[in-house]
């Protein structure tokens, strides 16, 4: 519908400048409005944006609740969400019509972890060459320091200040944060910089990255995936992992040692209290220790 067309190029626009998301962020809200728009076409439905109501939205919510599972259905409703309130503000509605449609209860999903044994187990199967001393610096970063995939492949040398011990992460919608880094994870970096990363010959536009390929560009995330599938299979872990398994696993060693939850939101770039809560859920055990430790009537 092209009455649609316009106002998706604005919301286009204000996630990208105002609210700073990705390309890939961008494409999931507008495959939502695309799957809404496609129902109101289906249906015989004639309205724009700015007159749609709460009753045709909830038929579509209606309509996707059959071919959707709760969770999908929730971010369809959030991005939806986001759209509306994004008409209102920009004053093309006077009114919300999301405002009364509920969010399907989908529980938190717990996430993987790995031992500490078993992280020391796979660091321990790698092969130490050229390419597993990277491999070995890079996968003590990710544990090390909690970075998501992309954080760890868009590293960059001038990012390390080992003197200080921190190094400065460029996380979603490019904030930067400072992430304590532990003389532990800073030996195998040095390592690596110092011993091989010296003799590669980076590409052009690469010469301030960490981790480099044998091409001499960045390691893309779908190899730092593999490198970690290929150490799983290696030493026999059942567990299904990934390059997130490490973040996950920084999070819930900390909080099981008695790291603070605020502490632990700075260190993962998280924007809200919430998303980090869903450590908590992890080892309930750590609960108890806080009550016994801290309150009065221990």
């Amino acid at each position: 519908m092209q009455s649609w067309n316009r106002y998706i190029r604005e919301y286009k626009t204000y996630l990208k400048i105002e609210r700073g998301l990705s390309e890939n962020s961008l494409v999931n809200y507008v495959f939502d409005l695309e799957r809404l728009i496609k129902y109101l076409e289906d249906s015989g439905f004639n309205v724009s944006p700015v007159d749609i109501t709460e009753d045709v939205l909830q038929q579509f919510i209606y309509h996707i609740a059959d071919e959707l599972a709760p969770r999908s259905r929730a971010r369809v409703i959030s991005g939806l969400k986001s759209f509306f309130n994004f008409m209102v503000f920009e004053d093309y509605r006077k009114d919300m019509p999301m405002e009364l449609i509920e969010v399907p209860k989908t529980g938190r999903k717990l996430p993987d972890t790995l031992s500490t044994a078993e992280i020391d187990g796979l660091i321990a199967a790698i092969t130490l060459n050229d390419e597993g001393e990277r491999n070995r610096a890079m996968l003590e970063t990710l544990y090390g320091c909690g970075l998501r995939v992309s954080e760890l492949t868009g590293l960059q040398l001038s990012d390390l200040f080992f003197e200080e011990g921190f190094i400065r992460v460029t996380g979603k919608g490019s904030k930067q944060r400072f992430v304590p880094l532990s003389p532990y994870t800073q030996k195998y970096l040095t390592i690596y910089i110092n011993e091989v990363r010296t003799m590669q010959t980076p590409k052009a536009g690469y010469g301030d990255t960490v981790f480099l390929s044998r091409r001499g560009t960045a390691l893309t995330r779908a190899m730092v995936f593999t490198i970690i599938k290929r150490l799983a299979e290696k030493i026999g872990l059942k567990k299904t992992i990934s390059p997130h398994t490490f973040r996950h696993s920084f999070a819930t060693h900390l909080l099981e040692n008695g790291a603070d939850l605020r502490s632990i939101q700075l260190m993962l770039g998280h924007e809200s209290i919430t998303t980090t809560e869903v450590y908590m859920h992890v080892d309930r055990s750590f609960l108890s220790r806080v009550v016994e430790t801290f309150h009065p009537r221990k």
